[in-house]
């Protein structure tokens, strides 16, 4: 497949979904009764502990049956607030065991970027489709080995950009081939949040282990620059800053990217671990629309420039994310965001890179 990831496909997709999120609920319980599909999360950190998993217990179609850490300590806590069995417990040492578990359909990683390759290829070769985080891995080429590895063992691949599964995030994405404002001109998409900055042994603040704004909180306005325009970027500018050298001494804490496009459109786009911002906007030849906050756990909102209101809720994004997965594979029809849709972020997190280190210069993509 060619690496660069089909726009019109995607939002065919997404229009697809979106029509029927009014009727999510009636969609769920005119299936018939299917046993549901088994996740077992790989890192218990943050993410798993406060949002992952008590997703999981509002999906309609996922079940949480299995962990997979490093610490040790960490194991009974899980086990008596989820009831998992010992036998559905791993390490990463033993994860590969997991092929020889039927309780076990799904293994979501959630782990530092640096490690989604090397965890995701060994769920695939467990027989397991995967769920990656995003960043979906540090270099392109650790994506095409994901997803080459997916498809060698015939499992999906999707990637956690969850807001794609949000309703007024999808609106946004139809607006993208539907044009009701005529033409997009421009697009501003900003996501960042005032940290206090990663400890000495955080990985965050470890460029090797993808560290710092662009990698951090980058995909999102990368993302969302693309799903607004419906088009892939054709080059990139970029600048990497830092205010705070006692925090971060290898990585940058705020990003700065030009995102230059076919069509003539251009995206400003921004990430920061250390300022506030959280909005998208696309300017138009007949109006604009926006979403802020763009990518909050919860609420996300927008407008537009004739007075709609775009305030649809659900009741948890990652909850709904995992659903649709789920259906997905309970369906056996097409992820909503490929490893495809992954791997076109990180090429431009690289070219990114290369811009900052090159002076700030254009970078052809």
């Amino acid at each position: 497949m060619n690496p660069h990831f089909s726009r019109r496909n995607f939002i065919k997709t997404v229009g697809a979904l979106a029509a029927t999120s009014s009727a999510y609920s009636q969609r769920v319980f005119a299936l018939p009764a299917k046993r549901k599909i088994g996740v077992a999360l790989v890192g218990l950190g943050y993410y798993s502990r406060d949002l992952l998993a008590p997703a999981l217990q509002l999906t309609q179609h996922c079940e949480l049956r299995g962990i997979v850490t490093g610490s040790p300590e960490k194991i009974p806590v899980w086990q008596k607030r989820y009831g998992i069995a010992d036998s559905n417990v791993y390490n990463y040492d033993n994860m590969h065991q997991v092929a020889n578990n039927p309780d076990i359909d799904v293994v979501y990683i959630v782990l530092p970027t640096s490690l989604h390759e090397k965890y995701s290829i060994i769920a695939a070769n467990a027989g397991k489709h995967v769920w990656c985080e995003k960043p979906m891995a540090m270099t392109e080429k650790e994506c095409q080995n994901i997803i080459n590895t997916c498809k060698k063992n015939k499992v999906q691949l999707t990637i956690g950009y969850r807001l794609q599964h949000e309703p007024n995030t999808q609106t946004v994405i139809q607006y993208a081939s539907a044009k009701p404002y005529g033409k997009i001109k421009s697009v501003i998409a900003h996501a960042g949040y005032a940290g206090g900055g990663p400890g000495p042994n955080n990985w965050r603040g470890k460029r090797a282990m993808g560290g710092g704004a662009l990698y951090d909180m980058g995909v999102y306005p990368i993302n969302a620059a693309r799903y607004t325009s419906g088009q892939e970027p054709i080059a990139v500018t970029a600048k990497l800053a830092v205010d705070r050298k006692e925090f971060f001494s290898e990585v940058d804490e705020h990003a700065f990217l030009t995102l230059e496009f076919k069509s003539g459109l251009m995206a400003e786009c921004a990430a920061s671990v250390g300022k506030n911002m959280n909005v998208l906007k696309a300017q138009c030849e007949k109006g604009w629309y926006e979403l802020s906050p763009m990518q909050a756990y919860s609420g996300v909102r927008g407008q537009t420039s004739d007075g709609k209101l775009l305030n649809k809720t659900i009741v948890n994004q990652q909850a709904k994310q995992m659903d649709d997965d789920a259906l997905a594979i309970m369906e056996e029809t097409q992820v909503l965001v490929p490893g495809e849709d992954g791997l076109a972020d990180i090429r431009v997190v690289e070219a990114a890179l290369r811009s900052h280190g090159s002076g700030n210069g254009r970078i052809v993509l």
